[in-house]
């Protein structure tokens, strides 16, 4: 973080220096806050978007639209892409305070808050956004776990010849990824690293499509399309479950389309003119688009190929028969996605934790003090004794909690319910009405407190279905003991 702030203070001294020389219309190297020149496009900004939001929520968009059927499961989808693309066409408007053209910037969710609401709200807004992240952590852990077993499972089942039931514990693979992780988590400054969100995307793409591919194959090869226009019918599941069930569903459903926490981060990006706000909004509805079609194809295509029984986790549930050796493909794009995205998640609770602990004890070695390293092939690394033990702690307590919770669409459905509507729909809301000065009580303030409330219903309903799911799984369940 203090190199981030040297680069500021000199980019403002630049900045002052080319004011006298040039001319009132700004710098040809630089922006109006005197940072170098943004290089951003629409094409850029879209890519960010859909590599932040087709991450492994796509997996339990299935079992999602098997809970509520053909008719309600699409038009909820529907429903979340068009709150998630105007909340955050009203987030747009919030990257700069005041006039959209020449307002000053902010430059994080956070920055946007503290400008326009004070300072109260960053308190709360700033605890919801961290323990969102924390839960991502988890649920990727848990999704990287279930994925390497299904490699290792798919595998022994094809040597037994399906003699083999293959019971193996979830453990050693949670082991595995949080080491994994502990190895990148020491790299200082991860997120400049930008071809890890090249990979994220493409392996994204890779395991989505071989799901919607098998999804479609199955189809043809049945020539009949599963499931029912209400979803998983009574007789399978008793009346309270599957009302608890379609909550969760929700909540599976909005952690798919959660990406207005880094909304802003990615419009700091771009540049102007046209204002970032416009080309902003354009990306949004672009990216927006795309993940709904998509999700709707591999969405509908699992739902058609499983009916009512598809499984949370789509790769997971194939029948692993075959081709053994694409779900082997589409299960390793998985864990390799996973282990960047958790990395990129994480970065802003490692800054946050360390710039706290360099403000509070700014005269202690064992918070500053940075000792280089000579690796081999690899030039300096500097190493900080505090990052590595604060980082490696950190992973370890999401991997120990993984190992506790280890349900995927439970943990995933918590996740997308506690953050869906703070973050997603009630500080967007309440930036743009400060920002825009809205009148109380005129026509618009009442429809956006309207669409606020029925979001937070929305939420509390899916966040009450999985917990509720998670009670569920406790009763059938030992610590540490979970096989599959």
């Amino acid at each position: 973080m203090g190199e981030n702030a040297a680069t500021k203070n000199h980019h403002h001294q630049v900045f002052d220096i080319s004011i006298d020389v040039l001319p009132q219309s700004g710098s040809k190297c630089f922006d109006d806050d005197g940072r170098l020149k943004r290089t951003g496009t629409l094409w850029t900004a879209s890519a960010h978007i859909i590599t932040a939001v087709i991450g492994s929520g796509v997996l339990s968009l299935a079992w999602a639209i098997a809970q509520l059927g053909w008719i309600a499961g699409p038009a909820v989808m529907l429903l979340f892409s068009f709150v998630g693309f105007y909340t955050s066409s009203l987030l747009a408007d919030c990257y700069r305070a005041g006039d959209p053209v020449s307002g000053k910037r902010n430059y994080t969710y956070m920055e946007a808050v503290r400008s326009i609401l004070g300072e109260a709200k960053v308190k709360a807004c700033g605890f919801i956004q961290y323990m969102n992240l924390f839960g991502i952590a988890i649920g990727y852990t848990i999704a990287a776990s279930i994925s390497m077993m299904a490699i290792k499972r798919s595998n022994c089942f094809h040597e037994s010849g399906g003699e083999n039931a293959c019971q193996m514990s979830s453990n050693p693979y949670m082991i595995l990824f949080g080491v994994t992780e502990i190895l990148f988590s020491q790299i200082p400054d991860f997120d400049q690293i930008w071809w890890l969100s090249i990979v994220a995307a493409v392996m994204s793409f890779t395991y989505s499509s071989i799901g919607l591919g098998l999804g479609i194959a199955k189809v043809a090869a049945t020539g009949t399309l599963g499931g029912s226009l209400t979803g998983i019918s009574i007789n399978t599941v008793s009346q309270t479950q599957k009302l608890l069930r379609s909550f969760q569903a929700l909540g599976d459903i909005a952690f798919a389309y959660s990406f207005s926490a880094i909304l802003i981060e990615i419009q700091d990006t771009i540049k102007s003119p046209p204002s970032e706000a416009k080309t902003m909004k354009k990306a949004t509805l672009l990216s927006v688009s795309v993940t709904t079609v998509f999700y709707m194809l591999c969405g509908s295509m699992g739902y058609a190929a499983f009916g009512d029984l598809a499984p949370g986790n789509l790769l997971t549930g194939f029948g692993f028969y075959n081709p053994f050796w694409l779900l082997d493909i589409a299960n390793a794009a998985i864990v390799i996605h996973l282990v960047g995205a958790y990395q990129v998640f994480c970065q802003p609770i490692y800054a946050f934790i360390e710039k706290r602990a360099k403000q509070k004890w700014p005269e202690s070695g064992f918070i500053t003090k940075e000792f280089a390293i000579q690796i081999p092939g690899c030039g300096q690394y500097s190493l900080n004794i505090f990052r590595l033990v604060s980082r490696t702690m950190f992973v370890v307590l999401t991997t120990v909690i993984s190992m506790l919770l280890p349900f995927f669409n439970d943990v995933v459905g918590i996740i997308g319910a506690l953050g869906f509507w703070p973050l997603t729909v009630y500080f967007p809301v309440e930036m743009y009405i400060a920002q825009k000065n809205i009148p109380k009580w005129s026509t618009r303030w009442i429809c956006l407190q309207i669409l606020s409330i029925s979001c937070l219903v929305i939420s509390v309903a899916a966040a009450a279905g999985s917990i509720a799911g998670v009670m569920l799984d406790l009763k059938a369940y030992r610590p540490f003991k979970t096989s599959y």
